[in-house]
């Protein structure tokens, strides 16, 4: 796990900014802080950051280069299945000079060059260069656990795992005024855009080509569509699922460093724990409690697992104060805005684990794999009808008076059941975009003070909604979210949040065999009037204690509210949020601004928390950016 950036100048101008590559990689020290390097070449500079996993001698050291000299190699991530490889190199006479599985992808892509990347399981962002052709081969991987971003202007292009390496190349920052909009409804900015107009998310299993000025771009991994023939059984597929799912976790546990587990209490990492104790002796696991907040405290779950596979636990029982300590470390870094408030306490997760391990295992992307979110069950819901979704309907004036709140059990169960009723009237493309996120219409209409008339959110219309229909089954919800949620939400928080702390994070559920195998099935395998993540939950009931199936769902949930009214308050209010700031910046209405405000302290906050906290960070991170 490391930090990569590059630069291609395609003229003398674009040349004067190659001197930029030293900025670059400094600004990527906490994604490796074991070593860096710098690769220069004609009109060429690569970098890298290295946080040592697995050989961690010299002799792994990058930017990495082959025998000849001709190809040179930065690599981010992890090839899981090396070693096969590895063995397969040797006997065509391939001699090795390290043990590193970059290595071995540098060797795989001279031979086959972007055909290699079918054959790769693991995650990654990697470019290798060639010397005697000068072009450019830079590549993602299937899901987007990886970052890597993409600047490109007439004199040069320039690409880095974060933002801010990016600028270290002195590009042009200017505002897209699009990616603020669909920012206002998600709290994150979806690919292939971000938060600048000349910077691309290089898509999830995409490759991109640079030679002479010329870019070519392509999708190299698409998600299958076709059912499995012949189909298993329920009952055959749930063996299946344990079998593939145990071999990911088996695959992912090869490291030269200390290596644990994140354990949460839910199904999803309880799993991954359960099939890691087969197959090492001494697993070390780790949560994080709210002391202060008994609602999302899951611990006790967590040591029930704990206990039972007999993992070194540790436990980070935090209160509020421990939160809020950490809440400046968490803004100052991140280098796009992005408000999922849960980023905080994978911050902390991260930052505690890795006091005593290099490498986490995690139980994320099973969610959008096999429909474990409220919203999932309640698309089934409303697509089968049923006298639930009646009720809810016939109910829907009361659900719209209740006191809606993230913050108590009884107020978020009425937020949830006013946005389903509310989505009931909508077509399953709007309906999904909604329950994506924290705005409505009116909100988006009033809080922008550049003009949304002519405004459309490019990722709604296009992209990330585009699969609504194509089969008519909650699979269509989940291939959506498998290209908004998990790379634009999910995985870019963990990366983050842990690359922050220098801890290497690996998702077994995301492995390409395991997701391939997911796609294969029916949607009723997955989500029913019985339930949500049917499969996982009934593949390993025989290997979790029983409590983890009679408990409600929670995620990382951060106390927001109580900041906002008052720890928070006079910062908000009076810097970040005055009426002066506003409309000096003269991107929020100062009307819209002040209804939050005052939405914020009724007894029915309902979103305005999300949404007051997605103009927090974007206002932290206006201020040091511009």
């Amino acid at each position: 796990m490391c930090g990569i950036t590059g630069i291609i100048a395609f003229n003398e101008e674009g040349e004067q900014k190659l001197g930029g590559i030293h900025g670059a990689v400094n600004a990527l020290a906490k994604r490796g802080p074991d070593g860096n390097g710098v690769f220069r070449h004609k009109r060429v500079g690569l970098g890298h950051t290295r946080l040592s996993i697995i050989d961690v001698s010299s002799n792994g050291a990058q930017p990495f280069h082959n025998k000849t000299d001709r190809f040179t190699i930065v690599f981010n991530g992890e090839i899981f299945n090396f070693l096969e490889h590895r063995s397969a190199l040797e006997k065509q006479g391939v001699l090795f000079s390290s043990r590193t599985d970059t290595e071995v992808l540098l060797e795989l892509y001279i031979r086959e060059k972007e055909k290699c990347l079918d054959k790769l399981n693991g995650f990654f962002a990697f470019a290798i260069y060639d010397r005697e052709t000068q072009e450019t081969f830079i590549a993602r991987d299937r899901y987007g656990v990886k970052p890597l971003l993409v600047y490109r202007d007439a004199s040069i292009l320039a690409f880095a795992s974060e933002m801010k390496s990016l600028v270290s190349f002195d590009i042009q920052k200017k505002l897209d005024h699009n990616s603020l909009f669909d920012y206002l409804h998600l709290n994150y900015i979806p690919g292939p855009h971000s938060i600048f107009e000349g910077v691309k998310k290089l898509l999830p299993g995409h490759w991109m080509k640079v030679k002479d000025g010329k870019i070519i771009e392509q999708q190299w991994y698409h998600i299958p569509e076709k059912q499995i023939s012949p189909l298993p059984s329920y009952e055959q597929a749930q063996d299946i699922l344990v079998q593939k799912l145990d071999a990911a976790v088996e695959r992912r546990l090869i490291s030269d460093v200390p290596l644990g587990a994140f354990l949460s209490g839910g199904i999803d990492s309880s799993a991954i724990v359960a099939l890691a104790s087969r197959h090492t002796k001494h697993l070390s696991t780790f949560s994080i409690g709210y002391k202060d907040e008994p609602l999302f405290d899951e611990t006790k779950y967590a040591k029930l697992v704990a206990d039972k596979y007999k993992t070194e636990h540790t436990v980070f029982s935090l209160t509020n104060k421990d939160l809020f300590n950490h809440l400046h470390d968490v803004l100052d870094y991140i280098d796009e805005p992005f408000a999922d408030s849960s980023a905080l306490a994978v911050y902390i997760l991260s930052r505690e684990t890795r006091k005593h391990v290099t490498v986490a295992l995690s139980g994320d992307g099973a969610d959008e794999l096999f429909g474990g979110y409220m919203k999932h069950l309640g698309e089934w819901n409303l697509r089968n009808g049923g006298w639930k979704a009646g009720v809810v309907s016939l109910l829907g004036p009361l659900w719209n008076v209740m006191p809606k709140s993230r913050n108590s059990s009884l107020g978020n169960t009425a937020r949830k059941l006013d946005k389903f009723s509310k989505g009931l009237k909508m077509d399953p493309k709007d309906r999904y975009w909604q329950w994506c996120g924290y705005a409505d219409k009116k909100y988006l209409e009033e809080m922008p003070a550049f003009g949304v008339n002519e405004l459309e959110a490019r990722s709604r219309k296009s992209f990330n909604t585009r699969f609504i229909g194509e089969t008519n089954t909650i699979n269509d919800v989940l291939k959506s979210d498998m290209h908004l949620v998990l790379p634009g939400d999910m995985l870019t928080k963990v990366d983050l949040m842990s690359m922050a702390n220098s801890l290497e994070v690996r998702t077994p559920f995301l492995d390409v065999e395991v997701v391939d195998f997911a796609f294969g099935l029916p949607a009723n395998y997955k989500v029913s009037g019985r339930g949500r993540k049917l499969i996982v939950q009934d593949a390993f009931r025989k290997l979790l204690p029983e409590e983890l199936y009679h408990r409600p769902k929670h995620g990382f949930e951060v106390p927001l509210l109580n900041w906002f009214r008052n720890e928070l308050n006079s910062w908000i209010f009076g810097d970040l949020l005055s009426p002066s700031f506003l409309k000096e910046q003269g991107l929020f209405n100062v009307e819209a601004v002040n209804t939050l405000k005052n939405e914020l302290h009724s007894a029915d906050p309902g979103d305005a928390t999300a949404r007051l906290w997605g103009l927090i960070v974007f206002q932290s991170w206006y201020n040091k950016t511009f």
